[in-house]
């Protein structure tokens, strides 16, 4: 029903005016939510890219953007699909192409010198970004440029080597990860050198924070005690930072990145950055600049989708960590995972659970173990130490590439010595074969693995000193196994809404 207004008296006027008052404040409020919807792509995509960032005001900025086509193989190959899940590879690269010999290496093509795995969680509450170290000695599999080139794999090799070596471009990073964590990638985005220095830039800067004073003489940063902002040459001098800050390897530089990407996020997302039309310019034409994505982002309006959505998790929900890692005994200047801690994590973040404690555990994901029959040992407290066992995991699901992260899910669970052996026969489901006298060891990897009882059988012909052979079945398709609820204990961490971290 229509209300009627008076024509005459006094009132009549102040009605106009507080008409007046409310549409300019109902105009002043959509045209900040037109702002803020324009702008979460921004904000969300820096947190992505760690320096990098994409906005998209106007569709020029697509000219600026690069994409590659990656070659990741044989689909059946890889970890199963995240779901609703977003896992984005994001590759900072140390190439100094173009740059002269000012941060020396003069022309290199770069390696993945920073790399960071961010996963946000399917209901967008939570994310977790895991850094991964430069350093850390790793398989590096075959892998295929965009121009279908084949380059050959290796054993055993430096993570860095996977982008840049041989003609590696960034699918052989995505590759990488793929194989080490078990985790599907669906993207990834690779920033430079130049990243750094324009986005710290266009946002007015980045505030940091070192605990002692800083004088390091390859990164050429000069830093006294105490808070400080940063942009452009002093904000790339502050990540590249290593040797003046606490053991002075790889593993001090993560967290100094972990604290500036942080504090770049809060950035982008306050009201300064938000309302600011300059820095917004600024920022999405250093962002776009700045930028190599997969072909399936390769657009502006693509990759604003995808920022959007990001854009949705909470600042104080996000949680950096980096993989756990010890030295390696091969080489003091190398690294190694940390068994079961990374793969514990990386279970963690395949079966979407947070790191952040928000997001509700999704239900019972395996099937409970049924009772204990007669033919097969009871699943109940098996009297075994997990980290004695062997066992050699065989794939029969018909479908390629389960047994890796299997292995990983097992090594979480506290299963050191689990190991991948040959394909099996395709069987629908998946058994548990002891040799006599280990029915203790294998009922605990049966409830380790959520199976019921009748899936462990001994095998009469087997050496009594042998391992378990655990046979995948078709129904690991169907129920995969169920993630880790916590994280390894000393897990590093930093929050993205912590202001209190300081470089030591």
């Amino acid at each position: 029903m229509q209300q009627d207004i008076p024509e005459t008296g006094q009132g009549n006027g102040e009605d106009r005016r507080t008409t007046r008052r409310r549409a300019a404040a109902a105009a002043k409020r959509n045209r900040r939510r037109r702002i803020l919807k324009w702008t979460a792509g921004t904000g969300a995509l820096v947190m992505v890219a760690g320096c990098g960032g994409a906005y998209y005001l106007y569709r020029h900025f697509n000219d600026n953007l690069t994409s590659v086509k990656v070659q990741l193989g044989d689909e059946a190959e890889r970890p199963r699909a995240a779901g609703d899940a977003l896992n984005i590879l994001v590759i900072g690269t140390d190439s100094r192409q173009g740059l002269g010999r000012e941060y020396g290496d003069e022309g290199s093509t770069g390696h993945a010198d920073t790399t960071l795995l961010f996963h946000v969680a399917k209901d967008r509450t939570n994310a977790t970004v895991i850094s991964i170290p430069r350093d850390l000695m790793v398989p590096i599999p075959e892998c295929r440029s965009d121009q279908g080139k084949k380059i050959p794999g290796s054993a055993r090799e430096m993570f860095n080597t996977s982008l840049g070596q041989d003609g590696r471009d960034a699918g052989c990073t995505w590759k990488t990860v793929e194989k080490m964590t078990g985790i599907r990638v669906d993207h990834f985005v690779q920033v430079n050198f130049e990243a750094v220095k324009t986005l710290s830039t266009a946002v007015g800067g980045v505030e940091v924070c070192a605990a002692k004073d800083i004088d390091d003489k390859d990164s050429h940063l000069k830093m006294p005690k105490g808070r400080h902002t940063v942009q452009g040459e002093e904000a790339l001098a502050f990540v590249r930072t290593r040797h003046a800050v606490g053991f002075g390897g790889d593993l001090t530089r993560i967290p100094l990145q972990q604290q500036f990407i942080s504090s770049m996020i809060r950035k982008i997302k306050s009201d300064d950055t938000l309302t600011s039309p300059t820095k917004l310019y600024k920022l999405a034409d250093a962002a776009t600049k700045a930028l190599t994505v997969d072909s399936g982002i390769g657009s502006v309006d693509k990759l604003k989708d995808l920022a959007q959505d990001i854009s949705k998790v909470d600042t104080r929900n996000i949680t950096f960590t980096t993989v756990p890692v010890l030295d390696d005994p091969k080489d003091d200047d190398r690294l190694i995972l940390k068994q079961p801690d990374a793969g514990q994590v990386f279970s963690m973040i395949a079966g979407d659970r947070s790191l952040t404690g928000t997001a509700t555990p999704p239900a019972a994901e395996t099937p409970a173990p049924a009772a204990p029959s007669s033919a097969a040992p009871s699943t109940t407290a098996p009297a075994v130490d997990a980290k004695d066992v062997r066992v050699t995991v065989r794939n029969g699901s018909g479908t390629r590439g389960q047994s890796g992260p299997t292995v990983e899910k097992l090594k979480a669970k506290g299963f050191a010595r689990a190991a991948v052996a040959s394909d099996a026969a395709v069987t629908a489901t998946t058994t548990v074969s002891y040799p006599a006298g280990q029915e203790a060891g294998a009922a605990a990897l049966a409830a380790a693995l959520g199976l019921p009882a009748d899936a462990a059988r001994q095998d009469p012909k087997a050496d009594p000193k042998g391992a378990l052979v655990l046979v995948l079945g078709k129904d690991v398709l169907a129920t995969p196994a169920q993630a880790p609820t916590e994280a390894p204990k000393d897990l590093q961490r930093v929050q993205a809404d912590d202001t209190d971290v300081c470089a030591k």
